[in-house]
């Protein structure tokens, strides 16, 4: 009995001293893709953002509101409200700053899209959302062919960009997801738009013709034949040195037609020097503040380095299923596995205290 007790005790310390042998799970991440095309960001430091935060007391239009995408639309609801369409007011108040643009909203000037679009852009990065200006047109020959200025704004929750129109208080969605500017694009040049609707103000209320202007959505979406996204980012932060650089992509209908402004091609055909074409469309679809992970297991030891391309990052944080807590980690780490399973939630956080949308590492052991 006690030859027996002697070789158990033994193949317990064996068994306990043998390595577990650990696996990282597959899991189900939202998609990163690098930025590999845009230069330069808005600097979220610049005192420029709170200013307009605290002169224009933009903390009331929550009223307690914490969803993000609510936010972004009360947000855009008040510029709609605040600013009254002028398109042919040249010249206009303001010197093309935000803060000017407003005030002289305020006094009763009425202004055309690019203004819309500078102001929301200096708002929505002001409370920490990537947003970047853009253009765009029809661009049809002998038929509509103006240009309008707007946005995209990234959407954390939803891991994606959408179109922000706070000119008319509008964007477009397709089975209650809110679509990117190129996802209009792609709806038009289908079907004409007819399977996409275009909703209006925060309450997202479907509108086929606009009550203010008249349009229909499908001319609306029509608008987004041809865009223009600016390649620099930082119109609050670097205006009136912002420099003009034009990233398009260079698809099949690009390579096949003309985009027509003002009854000619427009101005960049004639100076590429301005126009950036690209082919790979995830370059203009990259994705803000979304983290991809490597993972190396040694033994009971897992390194971690975590990658992101995130604007005015400040810091990664971790929470480990079951403590309920997300604690600052940096970008390389190591930890001991010590449970069978370990389930670990990575997110970033901007400067501001936006954080992006959350990824999954799943690390486990079959002992």
């Amino acid at each position: 009995m006690k030859v027996k007790l002697l070789f158990l005790t033994a193949f317990l310390i064996i068994a306990g001293c043998r390595n577990a042998e650990y696996t990282v799970e597959s899991v189900d991440n939202p998609p990163f893709k690098p930025n590999v095309e845009f230069l330069g960001f808005e600097d979220l430091s610049n005192p420029g953002f709170q200013h307009l935060i605290e002169k224009y007391q933009l903390d009331t239009i929550f009223h307690g509101e914490t969803d993000e995408f609510k936010r972004i639309l009360l947000l855009r609801q008040w510029i709609k409200a605040v600013i009254k369409i002028n398109d042919f007011g040249d010249p206009y108040p303001g010197d093309g700053f935000a803060e000017g643009i407003l005030d002289a909203a305020l006094e009763g000037q009425g202004f055309h899209c690019g203004h819309y679009m500078k102001v929301q852009n200096g708002i929505m990065n002001a409370y920490g959302y990537v947003t970047r200006t853009l253009g765009s047109g029809p661009g049809v020959k002998g038929g509509p062919d103006g240009h309008h200025g707007i946005n995209e704004i990234w959407l954390n929750d939803y891991n994606k960009w959408f179109l922000s129109d706070a000119k008319y208080d509008h964007h477009f969605e397709k089975d209650g997801i809110p679509l990117s500017a190129l996802e209009i694009r792609d709806e038009y040049i289908k079907n004409k738009a007819a399977d996409i609707i275009k909703v209006k103000g925060p309450n997202r209320i479907p509108t086929d013709k606009d009550p203010e202007t008249g349009t229909s959505k499908e001319r609306s979406a029509q608008t987004y034949t041809w865009i223009e996204f600016h390649t620099h980012n930082d119109m609050f932060s670097a205006w009136p040195e912002h420099e003009t650089l034009l990233s398009m992509l260079e698809d099949e209908y690009f390579v096949n037609n003309t985009w027509i402004w003002a009854d000619n091609p427009h101005w960049a055909y004639d100076k590429p020097e301005f126009m950036r074409l690209v082919r790979n469309r995830d370059a203009i679809e990259w994705t803000p503040n979304t983290i991809a992970s490597e993972i190396q297991i040694e033994g009971n030891v897992a390194i971690i380095k975590l990658t992101s391309e995130t604007p005015n990052l400040k810091e990664y944080q971790m929470n480990e299923m079951g403590s309920g807590e997300w604690q600052q980690v940096d970008e390389s780490f190591s930890m001991d596995l010590r449970r069978k399973r370990h389930e670990l939630n990575f997110r970033t956080m901007n400067l501001v205290g936006v954080s992006g949308p959350e990824h999954k590492i799943v690390i486990s052991s079959d002992r």
